[in-house]
């Protein structure tokens, strides 16, 4: 099949190999070069990576929506367009230019966790099973019809890296049968009960922060979730301090927030009367450090807080 390719992240790029395995892909279509890290160094997506390395042409349109951009889109006269993680809404003008339409990768059970993070909220809401899905684009934020899905389940310490990496697997391979599927006239769609819908919007800064008052295991699902970006962030001694890695420890019972050092392991206060124990943690400006590390260099005082803000 005539396909043409719209997508950005590391999410996308099983999708895309598995798509240029089976049929023609068109052109490939990415966000442009943006500067990236500490040194601001420009760099290309990893979509754009592996189509270079696939041979396939390459657009990067500022706006898929200007006229340019559509009328190209158009010319190429594909016969389905795939549209992974590619970071911009998809008009009505797009929307109508496929014979079979536009097909989407989600990572989740549509209709829960439409938007734009839907792996990290998952994880940070404490669900125990997600999924991919299928579905058709409409001019709807992830409303389409679903043609396809399956159930993944979430492992009890697994972080949105590690999860995005099998769900990206298990997505292009359903992307490949669903669109086997349309070829033969055998694709079945589904109307989305929107009743049923739950969103799992972009990520902020401020999503990192953390609320010792919410329960332990709560805390470390965001954690999980939020994982590598927000982080799960504190203060320390007037110090922004980020968690990297924890896990629930049980009690004693320590009031929200209030560090204790036991047997070098140092635990943390919850609102649920249950301690977390840090196991990896990184100041503002420094490097991680393990919880001994930790301990060793600051020496936490009786009944001090994270949290408190100077």
């Amino acid at each position: 099949m005539r396909t043409a390719f719209l997508g950005t992240p590391e999410f996308a790029v099983p999708s895309l190999r598995a798509l240029a395995s089976e049929h023609q892909v068109l052109a490939v279509f990415t966000q442009p070069d943006r500067p990236k890290g500490r040194g601001n160094q420009v760099s290309e997506s990893p979509v754009k990576t592996v189509a270079k390395e696939l041979g396939l042409p390459i657009y990067q349109p500022e706006r898929i929506r200007r006229p340019e951009a559509v009328e190209l889109l158009r010319s190429l006269e594909g016969e389905l367009l795939v549209v992974v993680g590619y970071g911009q809404i998809i008009p009505q003008t797009i929307i109508d230019l496929p014979r079979y339409g536009i097909l989407n990768v989600h990572a989740s059970l549509l209709p829960k966790y439409r938007g734009a993070a839907p792996i990290q909220w998952a994880i940070a809401n404490g669900e125990i099973e997600t999924g991919v899905t299928i579905m058709q684009i409409d001019a709807g934020l992830d409303t389409g019809d679903i043609l396809q899905n399956a159930s993944v389940a979430i492992g009890p310490e697994e972080t949105a890296p590690e999860l995005s990496t099998r769900l990206a697997l298990r997505g292009a391979a359903l992307l490949v049968d669903t669109i086997r599927q349309i070829g033969e006239g055998q694709a079945r769609h589904e109307k989305q009960n929107d009743a049923e819908a739950t969103v799992a919007p972009i990520l902020k800064k401020e999503d990192g922060w953390i609320d010792w008052s919410r329960p332990a295991q709560q805390i470390l699902n965001r954690l999980r979730g939020f994982t590598p970006w927000p982080g799960a962030y504190t203060t320390f001694r007037g110090q922004q301090l980020s968690i990297t890695r924890a896990k629930v420890a049980g009690p004693p019972s320590l009031a929200p927030g209030v560090l204790q050092a036991e047997n070098r392991r140092l635990l943390v206060g919850a609102g649920d009367s249950v301690a977390l124990e840090l196991l990896e943690l990184q100041l503002a400006g420094k490097k991680r450090m393990t919880a001994e590390a930790f301990l060793n260099g600051y020496r936490p005082l009786q009944n001090e807080k994270l949290g408190e803000q100077s």
